[in-house]
């Protein structure tokens, strides 16, 4: 859909991002064969065969935000907000506007599967939290040493992606609770050196982890639906 913001035809899904679906849409598809031989008395794999087609439309959203956030910084060649043309500044608008919109997506995705975790590995990890993330199941996994052949790739992945996830984890904390994430900066230069020229952010470093978690995300995501497959089929 937003390739068409850079004159692009729709995307070709393809390669990491095709096989990822592919696994929810498996899951999804036996899901709705159970339902239909009459196996949902408790309605429980409706409420799973709905919550993998939203995850599946969230990836997706995410994806786009992503994608058009890398293309408008790639645009950006200034070093300083008073430094840019009225056309990189619509460019830099315009990232700003999906790069946010991407890692507040990400965290909320990662969310979502926590939830569906919990329910269908029976962790009840609301008892312990109960506004619980994806990280907080995952840590109930680990701690609990139970389903090791999903629980310790997962946490693999999350030790490989620390660093950027550390970074991406603090600019949406600052934007939801504090201030807009791109101003942070601007506050800092302020207080250093009131005179100054506005320094942009780091968009090639944000942009990086942004690419880095993406791949993180669609890694959690077949690992978790290929494991959440296997385990309807026993």
């Amino acid at each position: 859909m937003l390739r068409i913001l850079f004159g692009e035809p729709p995307r070709k899904t393809e390669g990491k991002l095709l096989e990822t679906i592919q696994a929810m849409e498996q899951y999804a598809a036996l899901l709705s064969k159970l339902i239909q031989q009459g196996q949902d008395a408790d309605h429980k794999l409706r409420k799973y065969e709905i919550y993998t087609k939203g995850l599946i439309s969230s990836l997706d959203e995410l994806e786009q935000s992503q994608y058009a956030a890398r293309k408008y910084g790639a645009l950006i060649t200034s070093m300083t907000i008073e430094a840019m043309s009225v056309e990189e500044m619509m460019y830099y608008r315009r990232h700003v506007y999906f790069d946010k919109n991407a890692f507040i997506r990400l965290f909320a995705l990662l969310d979502k599967l926590g939830t569906l975790m919990n329910d269908y590995l029976g962790l009840q990890t609301e008892r312990v939290k109960a506004h619980f993330s994806y990280f907080t199941v995952l840590r109930t996994l680990f701690q609990r040493n139970v389903y090791p052949e999903l629980t310790l790739p997962l946490h693999m992945l999350k030790e490989e992606h620390k660093e950027a996830m550390n970074r991406l984890r603090k600019r949406r904390n600052t934007e939801i609770h504090y201030m807009n994430s791109e101003m942070q900066d601007d506050l800092k230069q302020n207080q250093e050196a009131y005179s100054e020229q506005h320094r942009l952010e780091n968009i090639e470093q944000q942009t990086q982890d942004l690419a880095q978690l993406m791949d993180l995300v669609l890694d959690t995501l077949k690992l978790t639906f290929h494991h959440a497959y296997r385990q309807m089929k026993k």
